[in-house]
């Protein structure tokens, strides 16, 4: 007879307890010395276990990054993004602040500073760059390239950093097409924002962890009403993805201080790029009517 499953950990008091169960011999499962050490090491450094990159981990255990994986799978979750989600839920629940201990991570760097800084930040943004289009869905983007060119009207949220990427995605598209803008909330706030719009509508939404309450709120609610809501995110488990028409993961992680943000701007012009190539002559004739507006409003030599 198959022996019962083992329950998956649902949070950092529950792995506290199973390392304890480990140190007596009486956990229901068993890990390899290498591992058990590792596992005490991430919840001695839960921000650094919620927040650095699986490479980065691997680094600072002195592992390979399949031992971290290996870790994951034998406490029941289908990989280590699982596993760094408790310690991700742990940090926003506790209260911690993101950006600060995301700094401490920059701040206890031995790299040196300056140029060697910069080639490291690049390497790191390059490899969100390659996991993101690794990862993407062909017949999401293409659905979300057709939502983008055809629906009556679009909209983008994002806040704090993400928008920058909101209005840069608005910008764009509004090159190219009519009946898009930013979701401005204004003095009447987001309600009065979303209530022209009908189902068939689109909203773009971003926010990566610790995400923005009211970017998910706004997208859980635009969802219900019958919008199509495409979402930029960090992760499956992101509140987002739930609430979400068309999905897409971008990976974030790098030694700023902050969400990095290169991997989200590149996927956002593969985007408008994708919606333009769709609108074909559309596209080039909106762009013609701006540049003729544009010669118009020039100031005389």
């Amino acid at each position: 007879m198959k022996p019962p499953q083992t329950p998956v950990p649902e949070n950092l008091d529950s792995l506290r307890r199973l390392l304890g169960l480990l140190d007596s011999g009486e956990a229901p499962i068993r890990l390899g010395a290498r591992s058990r050490r590792v596992l005490a090491a991430m919840l001695e450094q839960p921000s650094a276990s919620a927040l650095a990159s699986i490479t980065e981990l691997a680094e600072r255990f002195d592992v390979n990054p399949s031992t971290l994986s290996r870790l994951a799978q034998r406490l029941g979750f289908s990989g280590f993004g699982g596993l760094q989600e408790l310690f991700r839920r742990a940090l926003t629940d506790s209260g911690s602040h993101f950006y600060s201990d995301q700094a401490s991570l920059l701040a206890a760097t031995a790299e040196s500073p300056g140029l060697d800084l910069l080639a490291r930040l690049g390497r790191q943004e390059s490899g969100n760059i390659a996991a993101m289009v690794d990862a993407l869905d062909p017949a999401a983007f293409d659905r979300a390239g057709e939502l983008l060119a055809r629906a009556p009207r679009v909209r983008l949220y994002g806040m704090r950093q993400f928008f920058a990427l909101s209005y840069f995605l608005a910008y764009g598209l509004g090159m190219i097409r009519g009946e898009v803008a930013p979701l401005n909330a204004g003095a009447q706030g987001i309600a009065d924002a979303l209530a022209p719009l009908e189902p068939g509508d689109v909203l773009v939404v971003a926010s990566c962890f610790p995400y923005t309450a009211s970017v998910v709120r706004t997208a859980e609610i635009a969802r219900t009403r019958g919008l199509e809501v495409v979402a930029l995110t960090d992760s499956t488990a992101s509140p987002l993805a739930a609430a979400a028409s068309c999905c897409f993961l971008v990976p974030n992680q790098s030694l700023f201080y902050s969400n990095a943000m290169a991997a989200f701007f590149v996927f956002a012009e593969a985007l408008l790029s994708e919606v333009a190539r769709r609108l074909g002559n559309d596209a080039v004739a909106a762009l013609r009517r701006r540049e003729a507006l544009i010669s118009e409003l020039s100031p005389l030599p």
